[in-house]
C-alpha cells in the first residue's frame, strides 16, 4: 500500500493532481478540501494516500491531512458509498461539518450532497454515528498524542479488515485493547486483536 506521496506538484486540477516523485508522475484523485490546501506551481507537497484496487482499475486518492483520509475510509466502509461519492462528500463540506452532521443526525445536510439519497444518508448516520462520537470524545479527552493513537488504531483496523475480520468485530477488539494499553503500536494492536 502507498501511505503517502511526497514530491513536486506537476499538475493541479479540481478533481486530480499529478505528483512528480523522482521522475515518476502519479495521478491522484483529490477532494476540493485538498485542492484548496495545496499551493500553486511546482512546489513540494505531501499527500496521504489510499489505493483502491479493483479488477479493472487501480485508483490512487490523496488527502492533505490524515483526518480527511480517516473520514474518507469511514465513508467508503458504508454500504453504497463508493470512492467517487465519498470524494463528492468531502468536496461539499469540511471533515468537521460532515462529522458534526453525522453525530447530530442531520439527514438534510448529508442528503443535500449530490448523489446521496435519503436511504444513503440514513445509512451513513446509522453506521458512523457511534464511531464519530467516540472519535470526538477521544479528542475532547485531551490526549496529547491523539493523532498517533488514532492513526495506530486506523492502521491496525485496516490491516485486520484486509485479513478478513469483520470491521465491527475488529473495532470492538481494538477499543478494548486501547483501553488497557493506550500506547500500543500498530503491530501490537494487530497481534493482540488476532488472539
Amino acid at each position: 500500500m502507498i501511505a503517502y506521496l511526497k514530491g513536486k506538484l506537476a499538475h493541479k486540477d479540481r478533481a486530480h493532481v499529478i505528483i512528480d516523485v523522482n521522475g515518476v508522475g502519479y495521478e491522484v484523485k483529490i477532494s476540493l478540501q485538498t485542492y484548496a490546501a495545496l499551493g500553486d506551481g511546482e512546489e513540494n507537497c505531501k499527500l496521504f494516500t489510499h489505493l483502491q484496487v479493483k479488477e479493472d482499475s487501480h485508483t490512487l486518492v490523496g488527502f492533505h491531512s490524515m483526518d480527511e483520509k480517516y473520514l474518507f475510509l469511514d465513508l467508503i466502509s458504508v454500504s453504497g458509498i463508493g470512492l467517487s461519492t465519498a470524494l463528492v462528500m468531502l468536496s461539499s463540506f469540511s471533515s468537521n461539518e460532515i462529522r458534526s452532521a453525522i453525530m447530530n443526525e442531520n439527514i438534510a445536510l448529508i442528503q443535500s450532497i449530490k448523489g446521496i439519497g435519503s436511504k444513503s444518508a440514513q445509512r451513513v448516520i446509522l453506521e458512523l454515528k457511534d464511531k464519530c462520537k467516540k472519535d470526538a470524545l477521544f479528542v475532547e479527552a485531551g490526549i496529547a498524542s491523539h493523532d498517533v493513537h488514532f492513526g495506530n488504531k486506523q492502521e491496525a483496523l485496516a490491516a485486520l479488515v484486509t485479513l478478513g475480520i469483520p470491521r465491527t468485530a475488529a473495532e470492538k477488539s481494538l477499543d478494548t485493547i486501547l483501553k488497557s494499553n493506550p500506547e500500543a503500536t500498530v503491530e501490537n494492536l494487530i497481534k493482540l486483536a488476532l488472539r
